[in-house]
């Protein structure tokens, strides 16, 4: 059994806190899995019977009935009659269709369109259902109808989130043991979607290509009404080619333009990252002035969820290591609860004639968690003098007590060079230091 114990122990901490459990995250990482198979197992050893657990999976066309609000409803209320706890877990809730309000139809399920407002949507069920004394409820969902503004306000206060990721570093490594060396550059390949870790290698790739067609992106053209295009598809490969890369809307066109001599404006590479986003397929970077302590700048990095689908758009051809190990350092900082931010600032330096110009100077990472703070240069090596120099040359310019680090695709203990700075090998840096 893949073990995900940090999210066991959120679920363990808020078990019966009079809220409902929102589990969130790309579809295929393994939400399912952790509510089903994980916490029940959990339940089960703690003395709760099978009779007071309901698991209801409405992706199942066998579930239909219990896409309309009020018919789910009734059925959990049902079921938890009379039982003195009652365990609810409503797998893919997003199914649930939203109705107009019965009493403005004559008592008739009608779908509401877009304009509707007296309406009746799986955000009532849940509230209605967490209100029930005796029902500690968890609800799981895969894209952005779980999170848009309108359903986060709603939820505000009245409900736990839990946010699934695909197996960080730590989890894959737990699992599959052996050499850390070996296990970083296989997690670099194929990443940590739990049914790529568990095939065989020769099934990794197509099972990783095949998640893009015909699951993510048909359910982001499905959900958002949109036809499949040929630029959907390139931009998507642009954003894993430019993994780390700084970016904006203006760029991103100009390198489409450069790609396939099509214009795509501005308008619609804005659209279509926002889709990618709230399908949870990319999370965005922003940059922060390091010395003016500020986010600025419309340019920002892109990182995928897992570095195996990232390397699946691009064929798993030619991959670049130092963009892979820069995604896996941003994901496991995020998993491990740090704010991250793409580190800036300028500098007053003189050019070959003498005169000031000002320089724009960028650090990887600025990771901070409570009183932890780091700054993160990643790399692939350190082994030329002007790799060294140009990891290093932010760090001297920055007069500060923040600790500053380089993290190196080596397998190197800890150590400290004559500057003060920490050089650190990627595995010890993901298993140990940041935990």
């Amino acid at each position: 059994m893949i073990r995900r114990d940090k999210y066991l122990h959120q679920l363990i901490s808020n078990r019966d806190n009079g809220f409902p459990k929102v589990i969130t995250g790309i579809r295929r990482c393994g939400k399912s899995y952790l509510l089903k198979e994980i916490y029940k197992q959990y339940l089960i050893d703690e003395g709760i019977g099978e009779d007071n657990i309901l698991i209801l999976e409405l992706d199942d066309f066998r579930n239909a009935k219990y896409r309309d609000p009020i018919e789910l409803g009734n059925y959990v209320r049902e079921f938890c009659k009379f039982k003195d706890r009652c365990y609810v877990i409503l797998d893919e809730i997003q199914m649930v269709f939203t109705i107009i309000n019965p009493v403005l139809t004559d008592n008739k399920h009608v779908l509401a369109g877009k304009n509707d407002t007296e309406v009746i949507s799986f955000v009532d069920v849940i509230l209605g259902l967490s209100r029930e004394k005796n029902i500690d409820l968890y609800v799981t969902g895969s894209n952005s109808r779980m999170l848009s503004s309108d359903i986060v306000t709603e939820f505000r206060d009245k409900a736990v989130n839990i946010s699934l990721t695909p197996l960080s570093f730590e989890e894959f490594y737990a699992y599959r043991g052996g050499s850390s060396t070996d296990a970083i550059y296989e997690y670099m390949q194929y990443g940590g979607m739990p049914l790529a870790v568990l095939k065989e290698e020769s099934e990794k790739r197509e099972y990783l290509k095949g998640l893009f067609e015909t699951t993510y992106f048909r359910d982001i053209l499905e959900h958002n009404q949109l036809k499949k295009s040929s630029s959907f598809d390139e931009l998507c490969n642009i954003l894993s080619a430019s993994t780390g890369s700084l970016l904006n809307s203006t760029k991103i066109a100009n390198t489409f333009m450069s790609v396939k001599h099509e214009k795509i404006d501005k308008l619609t590479v804005e659209k279509y990252i926002e889709l990618f986003k709230d399908a949870f397929i990319i999370r965005e970077a922003f940059r922060y002035d390091l010395k003016g302590r500020a986010e600025i700048g419309a340019l920002r990095k892109y990182y995928f969820c897992d570095t195996g689908l990232r390397n699946a758009r691009l064929n798993f051809a030619f991959p670049d290591e130092g963009q892979m190990l820069e995604n896996i350092v941003y994901n496991e900082l995020i998993y491990h609860g740090y704010t991250v931010n793409v580190g800036t600032f300028d500098s007053i330096e003189k050019d070959k004639n003498g005169n000031s110009v000002r320089k724009n100077n960028e650090v990887d990472f600025y990771a901070v968690k409570g009183n932890r703070m780091y700054y993160i240069q990643v790399t692939e090596n350190l082994s030329s003098e002007s790799t060294r120099e140009r990891e290093v040359r932010p760090y001297k310019l920055l007069n500060d007590q923040v600790q500053k680090i380089i993290v190196v695709n080596k397998p190197i203990n800890e150590t400290r060079d004559n500057e003060g700075f920490t050089i650190i090998g990627a595995t010890d840096f993901l298993l140990r230091f940041i935990q």
